[in-house]
């Protein structure tokens, strides 16, 4: 790096010199073109010195310096999605953690700091972020304090921390000694000028450029540099709070890609994460201030991966009977649609089973461990066949009264040394020892801890199936209690034993005790269709349940399940929701299923702003208006029919009740009284007559349209007491089951167009975020708060 300070301004007063020219309008020596591409650059770097307002913003140069202060560094994290590479902020708190960890820590150590609501870990010394409950690569960190962004980019990038520092060191230069228009010469090439304080630009090498651009001055087009991370607009965001409030699981559908940008489950989570953390701040906005709100933690449960991984070999099983054409659909199918079919195998549906049930014990167990101190309630998340598989799970839990007494962890062997023999592994055990490994922390590894230990393919997947299929979540710390012998002969178990034994083939069916499947089946047996495999227990009681977008209602319904007894309920689980969207067209209801003799309405989930969509009371009024137009022309007409076909017109509906008598009894009287003036009371009954058809028009308006609209109004306040009022058995707790969510308005015009749209809408749909907390928070006793427009 090399720093060639201007004495004389003399970068714009050589550009003005090469564009001298005589007389002859030739060009003079001086402006001859440059040969060389560092000719090129040193001539387009003169060219571009500001000396108007027209090339930047004008600095005022004369007014007195400020001392030369540190630069306040923040760290960043890379992000790479397909082809681009974006670079993200820390949480000013995490920054602040990783910084003071960095300037007071030896730098020879390796230090691990917990950031994103302890969901990742990044290792300081070797500037890396990993993930800590998900599989995921790991992503570079940087310890930041000078930017730059050219004309095509959209937000500043940081410069690698070596970079940083040379720039860093130039710039006190110039600020102690005052003197700059200073260009600076990296061994990389790029050239960086530092005009003054405010202004600081690099040129790229012309080495580098595109020899097809035509135009010199595009080749260098400058880039702005900024110092510290104060000076750029960016939004850095705010530190998660340390208290979790409750711990909810989401378990994704069929296929890898959740939504319609093709993301992994991992990245809808962190969206539906940030929006809840967005509601809690404006619904929750006075118990966040007295405390009594922390946040509320999203894991992703990701069981795709394992059924299409190596570990099946199904992929290369599908792939040799797939047919070449139309591949790209053809591999869609496989990968997404095929799910619903493994789904309904017996051997394929107990590996999505263990692998969600697994998995939610090993992230339960792996968050108590990061987060000794919570004791809070625990849900569960499903969308689409996610929902599915949670439903089957869930109705398959036991009870505390039905778990045998005692821990039993696991049942053929007691040690890790006895599991490692029984695999023919024990030459391994030495590796587990000087790792301090057990059985507690074996279970917790994953298939890279173990090919980081040196263990090759064979035995890792071994090991891993062993700890898969026979630890079990009732209490992951205790110690094994249990033998079985004779494990491959299941009837020589006893009945408590054989209650936790899962052999490799269809085993146990699937208790329904509850359930009426329908002619020709009994009562809690299987229905037709129905898949017997041996369900898994969790390790711990869910307090909710909550299904996106969920086809249970049309499974059940295949499997042969008529209805469901209203006193249901799942065994460890006693709530439970089934939320969808109106034109999702793998949605299907539940409470039709318990309560069959009356037509409810689902209940309509509010927006999260307070207020129903404004297309929504729009189609509502105008319903109620046409409804009540309806009654009232035909209540007008048949009533004009009435009092033209009928004579006298007297029973044509008076005005008020008391003019009604009065007429009545006036008649009397002019009956009494007709043998005495008989042709002045004919008189008299015409005028009569004319007069209430004048009145006609009023009376109708009087009593028809008024008392329908009163009517009306009365009728539609008791309906939805009564829907309110209303019981839908117990699976819920009494309460409503099926939610619907508002369309927006451009949905309202086509709904096949966003039909598929509709499915996958419920990762970033806020108003479905706000249902989840609103439950969540009204068990915890927290009031909820309406913003205010």
């Amino acid at each position: 790096m090399s720093s060639s300070p201007n004495e004389e301004g003399g970068l714009s007063q050589a550009a003005s010199n090469e564009n001298n020219q005589d007389l002859l309008g030739k060009p003079t020596q001086s402006g001859a073109k440059a040969n060389t591409p560092e000719e090129q650059l040193s001539r387009l770097l003169d060219e571009a010195s500001p000396t108007s307002t027209s090339s930047y913003e004008m600095v005022d140069e004369e007014s007195v310096p400020d001392p030369y202060k540190d630069v306040q560094p923040h760290w960043f994290f890379c992000r790479r999605a397909d082809d681009s590479t974006s670079w993200l902020p820390f949480s000013r708190e995490d920054s602040d953690k990783l910084e003071n960890t960095y300037t007071t820590g030896n730098p020879d150590e390796e230090v691990v700091i917990a950031v994103d609501g302890e969901r990742y870990d990044v290792h300081v010394k070797e500037r890396k972020r990993y993930a800590v409950y998900w599989e995921q690569g790991p992503t570079e960190v940087r310890r930041c304090t000078w930017f730059y962004k050219g004309d095509k980019d959209t937000r500043f990038m940081p410069y690698p921390e070596d970079f940083s520092k040379m720039l860093e060191e130039a710039f006190k230069d110039a600020v102690t000694s005052d003197q700059w228009k200073k260009k600076i010469d990296f061994p990389t090439g790029e050239t960086v000028i530092l005009h003054n304080p405010k202004l600081i630009m690099q040129y790229q090498p012309i080495g580098l450029q595109d020899d097809w651009i035509s135009s010199p001055s595009e080749q260098t087009r400058p880039r702005t540099v900024k110092r510290g991370v104060d000076s750029i607009s960016i939004d850095i965001p705010d530190g998660e709070p340390d208290q979790v409030d409750h711990l909810v699981f989401m378990v994704h559908g069929i296929g890898p890609a959740c939504d319609l940008r093709f993301r992994s489950i991992i990245q809808c989570v962190n969206d539906f994460r940030s929006a809840s953390l967005s509601l809690l701040a404006s619904h929750y906005k006075r118990a966040q201030q007295d405390g009594l709100v922390g946040r509320v933690e999203f894991l992703p449960v990701n069981w795709h991966s394992a059924l299409h991984g190596d570990a099946t070999g199904v992929d290369e099983d599908i792939q040799r009977i797939t047919l070449p054409s139309i591949s790209r659909l053809r591999h869609f199918t496989n990968d997404t649609l095929l799910d619903l079919f493994f789904y309904n195998s017996p051997t394929y549906c107990q590996t999505i089973v263990d692998t969600v049930a697994s998995e939610i014990n090993r992230l339960y167990a792996l968050f108590k461990q990061r987060h000794p101190d919570f004791n809070r309630a625990v849900s569960l998340v499903g969308h689409s066949l996610g929902s599915l598989i949670l439903f089957d799970l869930l109705t398959n839990q036991k009870t505390e009264s039905e778990v045998p007494s005692g821990n039993p962890s696991f049942l053929s062997s007691n040690t890790l040394e006895q599991i490692l023999t029984k695999l023919d592994l024990k030459q391994y055990l030495d590796i587990f020892e000087s790792e301090n490994l057990d059985l507690e922390s074996l279970s917790l590894c994953k298939d890279s801890d173990l090919k980081d230990l040196g263990i090759p393919l064979g035995p890792r997947k071994k090991i891993l199936n062993c700890i898969k299929r026979r630890w079990l979540p009732e209490d992951c710390k205790a110690a094994a209690t249990l033998q079985i012998h004779n494990a491959e002969d299941p009837g020589e178990l006893s009945p408590e034993q054989s209650r936790f034994y899962r052999a490799q083939s269809v085993t146990s069916a699937v208790d329904y005790e509850y359930f009426n499947v329908g002619i020709g089946q009994n009562n809690g047996g299987i229905a037709k269709g129905q898949v017997s495999i041996d369900y898994p227990q969790l390790a711990f009681q869910p307090q909710a349940f909550f299904a996106f977008g969920s086809p249970i209602g049309m499974f059940l319904t295949v499997r042969g399940l008529k209805r469901i007894d209203p006193n249901y309920t799942f065994p460890t689980c006693k709530s439970f929701y089934n939320i969808y969207h109106p034109y999702d067209p793998v949605a299907y209801r539940i409470e039709p299923m318990i309560v069959s003799e009356v037509d409810l309405e689902p209940m309509l989930i509010p927006h999260h702003k307070g207020r129903k969509r404004m297309h929504l009371e729009l189609k509502d009024s105008l319903t109620r208006m046409s409804m009540d137009l309806k009654n009232n022309v035909l209540g007008s007409l048949r009533t004009a029919w009435q009092s033209f076909a009928r004579i006298p017109v007297a029973a044509l509906p008076p005005v008020e009740e008391g003019e009604a008598s009065a007429d009545a009894n006036s008649q009397e009287a002019q009956a009494s009284a007709a043998g005495s003036n008989a042709d002045a009371n004919k008189g008299d009954k015409n005028a009569d007559i004319w007069s209430k058809i004048l009145e006609w028009p009023w009376a109708i308006h009087t009593h028809y349209l008024k008392g329908v609209c009163v009517e009306a109004e009365s009728s539609m306040n008791t309906e939805q007491t009564e829907e309110s009022e209303i019981k839908v058995g117990m699976l819920n707790g009494g309460r409503r089951i099926d939610y619907v969510l508002q369309e927006k308005p451009i949905e309202s015009f086509n709904e096949y167009l966003f039909a598929i749209q509709s499915h996958l809408c419920y990762w970033e749909s806020e108003d479905t975020a706000l249902l989840l907390l609103k439950d969540i928070y009204d068990k915890l006793g927290v009031a909820f708060e309406q913003p205010q427009q």
